[in-house]
């Protein structure tokens, strides 16, 4: 069985080089050819134009403004200024383009993670917090989005002029530039040795924020809870330690990015005191031209300023590329529930059947051990036994909320690996103990995942619920399949618990597992259900799962699940006595 665990340390000690890094991030950008051509071109053609600017004052300054030729200075200044109009017509082009690719991109980005989460298996879920998990989907793919909108382009902008002055420099005085250049490559070195630590400790600082996120959800959602037991102080105790937690991150992985600012700026005014102390000693010595000079002084400022820039813009890089890393480690992900391809069938199986069954959790102990039995359509069997003795877990197994270590469950004779999970759910319906509502109306929530509902057949619901024997549950409703459903609707425990039980028989299953499906529901209300039940098809088998013995002692087959073992206990009486025996020993 797969482990789905993320966020394993080892995976942000990993080192890649910056070909590597953005070759991560093409795939994400591989729908958006078209405008990351467009805005690259605009930016080439923007830095092209930034660097003509340089050239043109020096040679104005040596051709013209030493000969006193005013015309010749208004002519250029003319050309210069058409220069700068271009290179800012290019730059709001190129800021629009990419503003709309990164705002599709991100729409994108969040609807494949979604995607992705809604492929997996229970397993995964139970595996990582879903505070974490919606850190993932918000506050990771927005620093991804930041990226794309704001630093990408003048990334690439500023590596261009970086790479054009260093080109211009070279042509007009290799001397003077190769030592122009000595703090560049300094800096380079020491940007090649941080980045991984500097990685590292963003990635700390966003899964920190991740725990953040899902401890605060905990505690809200279980704020019921904390009022009820009067622990607010254990929870305000507990989250400001997790918040602790998330502020020495985000101040480890801030001064990491942060210190890329400073050394640039040093080697900035460096590079710039070199060039000047140099070019002061070749002008004395006729060696250049003070136009020369000029030119040179502001290209040397044009390839430091980028890569000012380029420090500012490298701490939101490394934020991308480790909110990736979080983003990628779901996509990759692969659901360890795969359909299998199987036309055989075997007679005799009845409905469903386990065979040689075992199965044990992540990391956990077995909790069943070569289980063995089969369920015949349209009969009733109750599984009870202890808490925590696999009950649940076995109808969870019937379902395939998981599959099992080894060993086959077949669905109607055929392994059911081999049921696309759209026939499985069609023919599998579960009422869970704690029923899950969608936001909308009741209407919404009965018809949810019932494919026969769709378009013009939802007419036909209150008629189906009607002849069903549902729609006298309806009046439990203020305003009938109207009614609202969601986080803040009055509606009780039993209610929802009617909505999931009308959903999942409203679908005619071959198979209805009710967990505990009754517990929350009032005499009156019970004794209804169970008239509604006997309108199921009659070919529909029932899997309870029951404490109270006495909504199952009416069952064709009664199994105690205990310690790993499903054993068939033959009557309500040897049921009982079961019980009592484990109550004794135990």
């Amino acid at each position: 069985m797969n482990n789905y665990y993320l966020n394993k340390e080892q995976d942000s000690e990993k080192t890649e080089s910056l070909k590597e890094a953005f070759g991560k991030m093409v795939p994400i950008l591989a729908e958006e050819k078209k405008g990351i051509i467009t805005s690259i071109t605009t930016v080439i053609l923007n830095s092209g134009l930034t660097l003509v600017g340089p050239l043109l004052i020096g040679y104005v300054i040596d051709t013209f403004i030493q000969q006193g030729n005013m015309k010749g200075v208004l002519t250029f200044s003319g050309i210069l200024l058409a220069v700068y109009a271009a290179a800012f017509i290019a730059n709001y082009v190129q800021m629009r383009v990419m503003g709309a690719v990164a705002q599709r991109t991100l729409w994108r980005l969040r609807n494949d993670v979604f995607s992705k989460l809604m492929e997996l298996p229970l397993a995964f879920f139970n595996q990582n917090k879903s505070g974490d998990l919606i850190s993932r989907i918000n506050n990771d793919t927005d620093k991804l989005n930041q990226f794309f909108s704001e630093g990408l382009m003048r990334f690439v902008g500023s590596l261009f002029i970086v790479l054009g002055s260093g080109i211009f420099i070279l042509f007009i005085n290799w001397k003077l530039a190769l030592a122009a250049l000595i703090p560049a490559a300094v800096t380079f070195a020491f940007t090649w040795i941080v980045s991984p630590t500097v990685k590292k400790r963003t990635r700390a600082s966003l899964k920190a924020t991740g725990t953040l996120t899902a401890d605060a959800q905990e505690s809200m959602t279980n704020f019921k809870v904390i009022l009820a037991f009067n622990r607010r102080d254990y929870f305000a105790e507990k989250f400001a330690e997790v918040n602790e937690k998330n502020y020495k991150a985000a101040i480890h992985a801030g001064v990491g990015n942060e210190i890329f600012t400073p050394i640039f700026e040093w080697a900035s005014n460096l590079g710039l005191l070199i060039v000047l102390g140099y070019g002061i000693f070749l002008i004395s010595n006729g060696a250049i031209a003070i136009g020369v000079l000029v030119s040179f002084v502001m290209y040397v400022t044009r390839f430091y300023d980028p890569l000012r820039e380029m420090a500012r813009m490298w701490s939101t890089f490394q934020t991308a590329l480790a909110a990736w890393d979080r983003v990628g480690e779901i996509l990759h992900l692969k659901s360890n529930l795969e359909v299998i391809e199987s036309s055989e069938k075997k007679e005799g199986k009845g409905v469903i059947a386990f065979e040689k069954v075992f199965f044990s959790y992540p990391d956990g102990d077995t909790v069943l051990k070569d289980a063995n039995f089969i369920f015949e359509k349209g009969k009733t069997y109750a599984l009870v036994g202890p808490t925590g003795g696999g009950k649940t877990t076995t109808a969870s197994l019937i379902a395939r909320l998981y599959d099992p270590t080894s060993g086959t469950v077949f669905l109607d004779g055929k392994d059911i690996r081999s049921y696309a999970p759209e026939v499985r759910s069609q023919k599998i319906g579960f009422i869970l103990q704690e029923p899950f509502l969608f936001s909308g109306t009741v209407r919404e929530n009965i018809v949810y995942g019932n494919s026969f509902y769709d378009g013009d057949k939802m007419r036909d619901l209150e008629k189906d619920l009607k002849d069903s024997g549902l729609s006298d549950l309806l009046v439990r409703f203020d305003e009938g399949l109207e009614t609202k459903v969601g986080n803040y609707s009055s509606l009780s425990l039993g209610q929802r618990q009617l909505i999931a039980f009308i959903r999942a028989v409203l679908r005619k299953p071959e198979i209805l597992i009710l967990d505990e499906a009754t517990a929350n529901i009032d005499t009156v209300t019970e004794k209804l259900l169970e008239a509604v039940l006997e309108k199921l098809p009659k070919e529909t088998a029932r899997v309870i799962i029951a404490h109270r013995l006495n909504t199952i002692e009416n069952a064709d087959g009664i199994f105690f699940v205990n310690s790993g073992e499903v054993t068939e206990a033959g009557s309500m009486e040897h049921a009982v006595e079961m019980l009592l025996h484990h109550k004794r020993t135990s």
